[in-house]
């Protein structure tokens, strides 16, 4: 399949779920991305326009734990990030899974957050 084609649709994807999952001040979107080496994670409130917490495999701290795209390194990010949501004060967020399914590790890294004590 063409890569142009696949990105195309993989926009369409996003813009659906996008149609639907919207962030707030109270509730803010919780927006996952994985790259082929990477995992990238942030709380977003749409109302403001404005990314309330950020989180990535690149982060300092996760670096030397050599976080990698794959289920553990989901399950790892997912659990940091509910940690550090959580000690700014946001413990309700609606997921936005970026137009990936919601399998595998996107929803290792949802399960993750949540043992973590974020409520989707």
């Amino acid at each position: 399949m063409n890569t142009i084609l696949k990105a195309k649709l993989l926009q369409k994807r996003r813009w659906r779920v996008r149609k639907k999952v919207i962030g707030t001040a109270a509730r803010p979107r919780l927006s996952v991305r994985f790259s082929a080496k990477h995992i990238y994670a942030q709380a977003i409130d749409d109302a403001a326009g404005t990314t309330l917490i950020f989180l990535s495999s690149l982060d300092p701290e996760l670096r030397k734990q050599k976080l990698h795209a794959n289920l553990a390194g989901a399950k790892a990010l997912g659990v940091a990030f509910a940690i550090k949501a959580k000690s700014a004060g946001i413990s309700l967020v609606v997921f936005d899974r970026s137009g990936a399914r919601y399998h595998g590790k996107v929803k290792v890294f949802a399960d993750a957050a949540r043992e973590g004590g974020l409520v989707f």
